[in-house]
């Protein structure tokens, strides 16, 4: 028997977050991910008139590639991958690893290999910027014990951050987009932070379920060379299977001038893997109401209420473009409620958010309790 939580949440990403119309072909890539999901994501899209096609990888197997892979290797499997993904209208993307560290030991120029020559061409510039896309991770015990959950608990919170009302918060944060795209001067303050910056011309774009479930933020790019200060993330972090605590980044104009974490080695290469990689494409502020502690998943940590997530790496080139490039996007998390350290965001001369709460008025539909 089907769990009627898998069904309720099929039915968000195939009729909400992906918008699936009849005659719509839609890839399901499920990664380690259960078949009963896999199934069931099949049958709604048919449901819904689709054409699904379905890829299933493994985590183990995608190691193995990269490791012994050749670029030549890898440029045949993103030829044929970019010749499928243009030819569907909508992607779901299914991870259900249950190893977040396992490609933590391919070495670091294979990873940039794979960035370069097969995941930006089949995803960054196909896929973000041609189809109707969401992407998530499925739980399992490992997610559980991440979270510092037991597995039973942490189910039902994933099935209630998943499922929940987001056309109620799409409603909610019209407000912010608002100010965003007036705002100028951006300054944060907190525990070892002081950034200043400039989100001047450039675009806000609230996400509310269409492209991450679970969701809840709002996002928008520094002027690429305008931000100075440091900022210190107090949100443990994972890129390449590495895991991070405690990063602290210094800029000047615009560039990490000086990076620190547990693994500062790691850190500097992979702010040193291109021109880009040591800029900022994304600043964001999260706000969902059931997430509110990070687990080591950016899927979920970087909408953690109260937070906001600043990016080393490239910008969203066709909705909040700063104009950088880079095969880096690493989001990193800083937590700012007041258990977390506090700290205050500020649009040009007016507060914003105090402590992770919002300040304004017309902000406070944003505020935990007005979003469950």
């Amino acid at each position: 028997m089907i769990d009627p939580r898998m069904t309720r949440l099929a039915e968000v990403l195939v009729n909400y977050s992906t918008e699936v119309k009849p005659g719509d072909k839609i890839l399901i890539e499920a990664i380690d991910a259960p078949h009963e999901m896999t199934n069931e994501l099949v049958r709604v899209a048919r449901q819904a008139g689709a054409d699904p096609l379905v890829t299933l990888k493994s985590n183990r197997v995608l190691r193995q590639l990269l490791i012994h892979g050749s670029e030549a290797q890898l440029k045949l499997i993103a030829d044929a991958e970019a010749l499928r993904m243009k030819g569907v209208d909508a992607y779901i993307g299914l991870r259900g690893s249950l190893n977040i560290t396992e490609m933590g030991d391919v070495p670091a120029d294979k990873m940039k290999l794979y960035q370069s020559v097969w995941w930006k061409p089949v995803h960054g510039d196909i896929r973000v910027r041609e189809t109707r896309w969401v992407v998530l991770r499925y739980p399992s015990s490992a997610m559980a014990q991440q979270a510092q959950m037991s597995t039973e608990a942490f189910e039902a919170f994933y099935f209630d951050v998943c499922t929940m009302d987001y056309r109620k918060m799409a409603q909610a944060m019209a407000p912010l987009e608002k100010r965003m795209q007036a705002a100028d001067r951006v300054k944060i303050v907190g525990p070892d932070t002081e950034l200043h910056f400039s989100i001047k011309g450039i675009p806000a774009i609230g996400c509310a379920g269409k492209l991450n479930i679970p969701d809840g933020e709002m996002f928008t790019a520094p002027v690429r060379d305008s931000v100075n200060g440091v900022v210190r993330y107090n949100a443990r972090t994972i890129y390449q299977g590495v895991v991070h605590d405690d990063i602290r980044l210094e800029f000047k104009d615009g560039r990490v001038v000086e990076g620190k974490s547990s693994n500062t080695d790691h850190l500097k290469t992979v702010l040193a893997t291109d021109e880009g990689s040591s800029y900022v494409g994304e600043f964001a502020l999260g706000f969902n109401p059931y997430v509110t502690k990070p687990m080591l998943d950016i899927l979920f940590d970087e909408k953690i209420a109260g937070s906001f997530h600043f990016t080393p790496g490239s910008a969203y080139e066709d909705e909040a473009d700063n104009g950088n490039r880079s095969a880096v996007h690493w989001d990193m998390v800083c937590i700012q409620t007041a258990d977390c350290g506090g700290g205050e965001i500020w649009f040009d001369d007016e507060l914003v958010r105090r402590d992770g709460l919002f300040v304004p008025e017309d902000l406070k539909g944003l505020n935990p309790e007005n979003l469950k």
